[in-house]
C-alpha cells in the first residue's frame, strides 16, 4: 500500500486546534528589526525554536497578514529577545495593535540595527537566512551571529493563554 499523497482533512475546529496548541508551554520573545527607513519594529512571538547548533540556526514564524511582514522579508537582520519574567507588560504591549510599542522602551542597537531590549533574559542577533511560506504563516530561519544571556534571569512563559514563570520541580 502506497502512502497517501495529501493529509486527511482535520476533524476539529480552529478553536480546538488553538486550545490543544496552548497546552504546549513556550517562552515569550519579542522579535525586532529596523526597517529600511530607519523605523524600529517589534512584535511578541512564542513561535521561536532552535534548529541547529552547527551552524547556529533558530526559527520563528509570522502571520502572512502581519503588517510588519514586508520589513522582516526584506531586512538582512533581526533580533530575537527572550523575555524575562518581569517583562510581562512588554510582551502584552508588543502583542497589541494601535499603540506606540516603543515609547519608553530601552534598547541598544544590534547587528543590522535590530533593537536588543534592555532586561531580556537572552538575545539572538540573526542574519535573515531563509523564509518558507506554509499555511497562513511565513517561517523565518535566522543564522545567529551573536547571542547573549543574563545569568540568573527567569524566563517569561506562556501556557493556555496565560503568562507564567518557572518553578523548579
Amino acid at each position: 500500500m502506497s502512502p497517501p499523497i495529501k493529509a486527511t482533512p482535520p476533524g476539529f475546529s480552529a478553536l480546538e486546534f488553538r486550545t490543544a496548541l496552548g497546552m504546549f508551554a513556550t517562552g515569550v520573545t519579542i522579535v525586532t528589526a529596523r526597517a529600511a527607513d530607519g523605523q524600529v519594529i517589534g512584535l511578541t512571538a512564542n513561535s521561536f525554536n532552535s534548529v541547529s547548533l552547527a551552524p547556529p540556526l533558530v526559527l520563528w514564524s509570522l502571520a502572512q497578514a502581519a503588517a510588519s511582514l514586508a520589513v522582516f522579508r526584506a531586512g538582512s537582520h533581526y533580533a530575537i529577545n527572550v523575555l524575562a519574567r518581569e517583562q510581562k507588560a512588554l510582551a502584552e504591549r508588543f502583542a497589541s495593535r494601535g499603540n506606540d510599542r516603543w515609547s519608553g522602551v530601552s534598547f541598544i542597537e544590534g547587528n543590522g540595527g535590530a533593537p536588543l531590549l534592555e532586561g531580556a533574559a537572552a538575545t539572538f542577533e540573526c542574519f535573515n537566512r531563509s523564509r518558507y511560506e506554509e499555511g497562513d504563516h511565513v517561517i523565518f530561519v535566522g543564522e545567529v551571529e551573536r547571542c547573549s544571556w543574563r545569568a540568573g534571569a527567569s524566563p517569561l512563559l506562556f501556557h493556555g493563554g496565560r503568562y507564567y514563570t518557572e518553578h523548579p520541580l
